[in-house]
C-alpha cells in the first residue's frame, strides 16, 4: 500500500452501507446498489445534476535512497510500502535545501509529504527542531495523533522524537517541558503571535536549531487572516535569524490557481511547486439539488436548511455517516436540532443515531469530545460551519451535504472532500439556497463543473495590519538601522516609517549609533502589543457567554465583539448544542453576555443600519454610458437597531424588537459606483423615479455582492453594500461596495479591475431568473427587477477609461 491510504473496493463505502454491510460499527438498513438509486429517487424531480466523478489509480514511487532505516521501519509498520509520486518529489526538493509547496486534492497524503523530510532531518541531527503551523486547534490535535501513530507501535517507540502541541489549550504545567524537549512543536498562528514570539527567550534551544517550518492548509491563509499570518511569519523569521537559524518552509494546499504566488507572499521566500498528484481517488457522485418552488410568482423556494435536513435524515436512516455544512452558527445549531428532533419522532430504531453541531464558540473540551467521538465512530452525523472544512481526520464519513454555496469553489470541493476520505464511493450533495449565485449554478451546472480553481490573495502590507505587526516585532527584538541587520529585515524599509511614528508616541526610542555601531529602535512601553491584535477579526476582544440558569454562572461559549453586537443583544435567542437560551444582558464594557435557558419557539436575527462617508478618492474609471467607478477610503458606521423573531421550522416572522447599542466605526476601502442622470444607466434610474430607483439600486447591489464572491474568492459577508439615490458626497445615484475590515483587504481594488465581469454575470443571473417582480434568487422580494435589469444591461457592457484622482 502507498501513502498510508486504504485500497479501494469496487462496491464502495456507501454501497457497503446501503447493502446492509456494517462500516465502523454503524449498520446500514438497505440492501443493494438499487436501494441507493431508490434513495435518490425520493429527491429526483429536483436533482439538477447527478454526476459521477470516476476513480483514478495511484502513481507510486520507491522509498528515497538514504531514507533513515528507522523511518522505513515505522512506515512499513503502518502498512506503507511505497510512496505516491508527489510525496517522493517533495522529499527530493526539501532535502536538496529548497522551500517547497505541494498542491494536491483532499485526502491525497499531503501529511506524509512534509513528515518524511522533517523526520529525516530530525533523525540525522539530534538537536534539530521543526515547527508545524496549522490554522485551527482541531488540526493541531489531529496531526499530533497522526505523528504519534507513526512514531509509536503497540506502545513501543519506533522513532525517538517527542511531538508536542503548544496552543491555548495546552496546560501550563506541561508548557516548560514542551519548550525544552519538543522536537516537533505543533501550533497555530494565534499562539505564535501572542504566546511564542513575544516570549522567545524561553525558546532559545528551539529557535537556535529550527530546521523546518511546515504550513499546512495554506489556502486557508487568504484575506485578513492570511495578511496577518504573513506578518507573523515575518516576525518568526526575524526571531529565528536572531538565534542563527534560517529554516526552510514546506507548505501544503488544496488546489488553487496561484499556489506558488501565495506561498511566496506568505513566506517571503522563493518556493518550488510540486503538483504531480500520485494519490488514487475513489468514485464520487456530486449531486446538484434545487429545492422545489413554493411560490412560482414570487420565486420562493423551500429553505436550503430544511431540505438539507431531509437529505441528512435520509442518509442517516440508510446507515450512511454524513456531514452537513450549514455555514453559520445559527444555521448549524438549527439544522442539528431539527435532525435530532426528526430522529426522535421517527420510531424506527433510530435512537442510537447521534448527531452533533460543531462550530466556533464551543469550549475546547466540547470540541475535543466531539472530535474524539467522530474518530471512534460514536457520532453518525455532524452539522458544522466551515470549522471542519479543513483536513481533519474525522473518521469514515461517506456523504457530505453543502447547504448553500460556501463562498468559493475551493471551499466547496474541500467540504465535498470531507466524505470518502477512506476510499470507495462517496456522495456529495449541494443543496442550493435562493441566493443569486446558487441559482446561477443550478442553471449552469456544466459551468460549475468546468470552473477552474480560484486565486487566493492576501495583502501583507495592509497599513493597519502591517503597523500592528511592526509594533509587535519591535517588542520582540530591537530594529537596527544597519543595512545588514541580522538575517535581514523581512518588513522592509517601510518599517522605519512605522517606527518613527511609534517614537513620536513614546512607544519606542531611537538610540545608540556611536562609532561604527548602528542606531537601534528599542521598545520603551509597558504595554504588551500582541494581546491587542486579533489575527482573525477586526478586534482582539471576545465576549464570553455565561449561563446564569438556576445560579450556574458557567461559561458556555465566546464570540468576537462585533458578532456579539449582532447576535447577543438583549432578548436575543442564543443556540448552543441544541439548547436554547435568552440573552438577559449584553455587557460590552466588561465583555460578558448573560443568558438563561429558554423554551422559546423562535430564533432572532439582528438588523443592521449602515452609514458611509467618503474620505479620499484614489482612482476613477468612466465610460460613455454615464457610469463611473471611484476607488478610495471610506468611513463606515454600523449599528444594530432592531431584530426579527423567526419561528422555528417555518421561519415565519412573528415580530420585532428594539435594540439600544452604540455604533461601530471603521475606516476601510470602498468602491463607489456612480450613475449620473444625464445618460446611460443613470438615465434609466432617473426615469424610474426616486422610489423605484432606490429599490433597483438596493436589489442590484444585493445581486452584485453575491456574484462578486466567485470572482474575488471571498464570502459575500466580506463585502458590504450601501445604496443611495441622491448621494450627498457625489450628488447623484451611488452604490457603495466596501471591504468589511479596517484598512481593507484588497477586495474593493479587485472588484474595481473586474467590475465588467461581475456586472455581466449579475445581468445574466437577473435576466434568467423566472420570477416576475424580484425574488430571493435575484434582486430580492419586492425590489424593482425591471429597472435593475435595465440599468445592468447598460453597465455590463461598460468600457472604462481610468484616471487618477
Amino acid at each position: 500500500m502507498a501513502g498510508g491510504c486504504r485500497p479501494f473496493h469496487p462496491e464502495g463505502a456507501v454501497g457497503n452501507r446501503l447493502a446492509g454491510k456494517p462500516a465502523d460499527g454503524y449498520n446500514g438498513r438497505m440492501d443493494g446498489e438499487k436501494k441507493l438509486e431508490a434513495l435518490l429517487e425520493e429527491f429526483g424531480p429536483h436533482i439538477v445534476e447527478n454526476r459521477l466523478i470516476p476513480a483514478t489509480a495511484a502513481r507510486e514511487a520507491e522509498f528515497p535512497e538514504g531514507l533513515d532505516g528507522r523511518l522505513v521501519r515505522a512506515l512499513r509498520e503502518s502498512g506503507i510500502e511505497r510512496l505516491y509520486t508527489h510525496q517522493a518529489e517533495v522529499f527530493r526538493v526539501a532535502t536538496a535545501g529548497h522551500s517547497v509547496v505541494v498542491v494536491t486534492p483532499t485526502a491525497s497524503g499531503k501529511t506524509l509529504s512534509y513528515n518524511l523530510p522533517v523526520l529525516q532531518a530530525l533523525l540525522e541531527d539530534e538537536a534539530a527542531r521543526a515547527l508545524y503551523m496549522f490554522p485551527t486547534k482541531a488540526l493541531s490535535q489531529d496531526q499530533q495523533s497522526a505523528l504519534n501513530e507513526l512514531a509509536l507501535k503497540d506502545g513501543k517507540a519506533l522513532l525517538p522524537l517527542r511531538v508536542v502541541t503548544y496552543d491555548g489549550d495546552t496546560p501550563v504545567t506541561v508548557r516548560t517541558a514542551a519548550r525544552e524537549r519538543g522536537r516537533i512543536v505543533i501550533s497555530n498562528p494565534d499562539m505564535l503571535h501572542q504566546g511564542i514570539l513575544p516570549n522567545h527567550p524561553k525558546w532559545i534551544r528551539f529557535f537556535s536549531n529550527l530546521k523546518y517550518i511546515v504550513v499546512d492548509e495554506m489556502h486557508a491563509y487568504r484575506g485578513v487572516f492570511g495578511s496577518h499570518t504573513a506578518n507573523v511569519i515575518r516576525r518568526l523569521k526575524r526571531v529565528a535569524a536572531f538565534y542563527g537559524s534560517r529554516p526552510r518552509f514546506i507548505l501544503c494546499s488544496a488546489t488553487i490557481a496561484n499556489p506558488a504566488e501565495l506561498a511566496g507572499a506568505l513566506t517571503g521566500e522563493p518556493v518550488v511547486l510540486v503538483d504531480n498528484n500520485g494519490a488514487p481517488r475513489g468514485e464520487k457522485r456530486v449531486i446538484l439539488y434545487n429545492p422545489p418552488l413554493v411560490d412560482a410568482v414570487q420565486g420562493i423556494r423551500r429553505g436550503a436548511v430544511g431540505e438539507s435536513r431531509r437529505w441528512m435524515l435520509a442518509f442517516l436512516r440508510a446507515g450512511v455517516k454524513t456531514i452537513l455544512f450549514a455555514h453559520s452558527r445559527i444555521k448549524t445549531e438549527i439544522a442539528a436540532a431539527y435532525v435530532n428532533r426528526d430522529l426522535t419522532n421517527i420510531n424506527t430504531g433510530n435512537s442510537n443515531i447521534r448527531v452533533e453541531p460543531y462550530r466556533g464558540g464551543l469550549l475546547p473540551g466540547e470540541r475535543r469530545e466531539i472530535e474524539r467521538a467522530l474518530r471512534r465512530g460514536e457520532i453518525q452525523g455532524i452539522v458544522s460551519t466551515n470549522a471542519l472544512e479543513l483536513g481533519i481526520d474525522i473518521g469514515g464519513l461517506d456523504a457530505s451535504i453543502v447547504s448553500g454555496f460556501p463562498g468559493s469553489f475551493n471551499a466547496f470541493w474541500q467540504q465535498s472532500g470531507r466524505a470518502g476520505r477512506r476510499g470507495g464511493l462517496s456522495i456529495s450533495v449541494f443543496v442550493a439556497s435562493s441566493a443569486p449565485l446558487d441559482q446561477f449554478i443550478m442553471r449552469n451546472p456544466d459551468w460549475f463543473f468546468r470552473k477552474t480553481a480560484e486565486e487566493c490573495r492576501l495583502n501583507a502590507d495592509n497599513p493597519y495590519i502591517y503597523f500592528d505587526h511592526v509594533k509587535c516585532s519591535a517588542f520582540e527584538l530591537p530594529f537596527s538601522d544597519a543595512p545588514g541587520e541580522s538575517g535581514g529585515n523581512p518588513f522592509g524599509e517601510s518599517a522605519f516609517e512605522v517606527l518613527s511614528e511609534l517614537e513620536e508616541e513614546g512607544i519606542v526610542r531611537h538610540t545608540g549609533g556611536g562609532g561604527a555601531a548602528a542606531a537601534k529602535w528599542y521598545w520603551a512601553s509597558r504595554s504588551y502589543p500582541a494581546e491587542g491584535v486579533s489575527l482573525r477579526s477586526a478586534t482582539a476582544d471576545n465576549v464570553v457567554i455565561i449561563d446564569t440558569t438556576a445560579g450556574r454562572n458557567a461559561v458556555i461559549g465566546e464570540m468576537d465583539r462585533p458578532s456579539a453586537k449582532e447576535m447577543l443583544f438583549d432578548n436575543a435567542v442564543y443556540l448552543h448544542r441544541g439548547a436554547q437560551f435568552i440573552v438577559t444582558k449584553l455587557d460590552i464594557p466588561n465583555r460578558k453576555a448573560f443568558v438563561t435557558e429558554s423554551a422559546a419557539n423562535y430564533f432572532t436575527d439582528g438588523l443592521v443600519k449602515t452609514d458611509i462617508k467618503i474620505l479620499s478618492q484614489d482612482e476613477a474609471r468612466r465610460d460613455g454610458a454615464g457610469f463611473e467607478a471611484v476607488l478610495g477610503d471610506a468611513l463606515v458606521r454600523t449599528q444594530v437597531t432592531r431584530f426579527k423573531k423567526l419561528r422555528f421550522h417555518t421561519h415565519e416572522n412573528i415580530g420585532f424588537g428594539e435594540i439600544s447599542q452604540g455604533e461601530e466605526e471603521m475606516q476601510t476601502r470602498a468602491l463607489a459606483l456612480l450613475f449620473g442622470a444625464g445618460s446611460g444607466a443613470g438615465a434609466v434610474l432617473a426615469a424610474a423615479g426616486d422610489e423605484r430607483a432606490a429599490s433597483a439600486l438596493t436589489g442590484a447591489g444585493r445581486l452584485i455582492r453575491q456574484i462578486a464572491g466567485v470572482f474575488l474568492l471571498c464570502d459575500a459577508r466580506d463585502l458590504g453594500i450601501s445604496a443611495r439615490v441622491r448621494d450627498p458626497h457625489f450628488g447623484r445615484a451611488a452604490l457603495y461596495i466596501y471591504d468589511k475590515y479596517p484598512g481593507g483587504t484588497g477586495l474593493s481594488e479587485a472588484l474595481f479591475s473586474r467590475a465588467a465581469e461581475v456586472f455581466a454575470a449579475a445581468f445574466e443571473t437577473l435576466a434568467a431568473c423566472p420570477c416576475k417582480s424580484g425574488c430571493p434568487s435575484c434582486v430580492g422580494p419586492g425590489e424593482d427587477k425591471e429597472t435593475a435589469l435595465g440599468f445592468l444591461a447598460i453597465v455590463k457592457g461598460a468600457g472604462h477609461t481610468a484616471r487618477h484622482c
